[in-house]
Parts: structure tokens; sequence; C-alpha cells
């Protein structure tokens, strides 16, 4: 077992901490991502509590579907302004939207444009 790993210099989380919010972020759960990459959920919880590290190829997949790069995942390239955390049932009915015809798209923002105007007065 490789004893816990320590945020690096300059980093305020660790690679795991860094790669379990990027998946939330995009709604994703520990099993999807598994499924998503080709290993099994434990491995992706083995990751994300720092406990062991992914192989590159690991690493480049993970990436590709957190449509993260390699540096950012790693945490060379950390981004200055913090991103705000999204629900995961929001960030899938987020990515269903997406899915949806641009008309479709514009008439549904339009509904939740009117929506929150008269919920802030």
């Amino acid at each position: 077992m490789v004893a816990k790993r320590k945020p690096t210099k300059g980093s305020k989380e660790t690679m795991g901490q860094r790669l379990a919010r990027l998946r939330q972020m995009r709604g994703l759960t520990q099993v999807e991502l598994a499924e998503k990459i080709g290993l099994s959920q434990p491995n992706v919880s083995e990751y994300e509590r720092d406990t062991f590290r992914p192989n590159s190829d690991t690493l480049l997949c993970i990436a590709q579907v957190l449509k993260v790069s390699t540096d950012e995942l790693l945490g060379h390239h950390i981004k200055a302004a913090k991103t705000p955390k999204i629900h995961r049932t929001l960030m899938r009915r987020v990515v269903a939207i997406q899915q949806l015809p641009k008309r479709d798209q514009q008439t549904l923002l339009r509904t939740i444009d009117t929506f929150l105007k008269g919920a802030q007065t």
C-alpha cells in the first residue's frame, strides 16, 4: 500500500481530491467514470483517496473523459478562478439540454430566464 500523498508545493489539493472535484463537476459517479475508462469503481476510489496513482495510459483516459488536460488533472496548471461546485442532478440536466436541437434549447433557456427574473423580484 502506498502512503497517502500530500498536496504538492503551490497546490491546495491532492491529485485525488482534484480528480474527485473534476468528476463531480462533470456530474459523474465513480462507477460511471470507471465504466468510461474501463476500470472498476474501487480503482477510481483508490485514485481519489490518493492510495494509488493511475498509470500514464489511465491518466490520459481520465483526462479525456473529464475533458481536461493531463496537466490540469495533475495540478500543473491550476485555474486562478475557483470553479463553483455544480450539483450532479443539475449537471445531468444541463447535458440533456445541450443534446436538444438549438431551437428547443433557446426556448427552454428563455423559459428559465423568465422564471429566474420572476424569482428574484
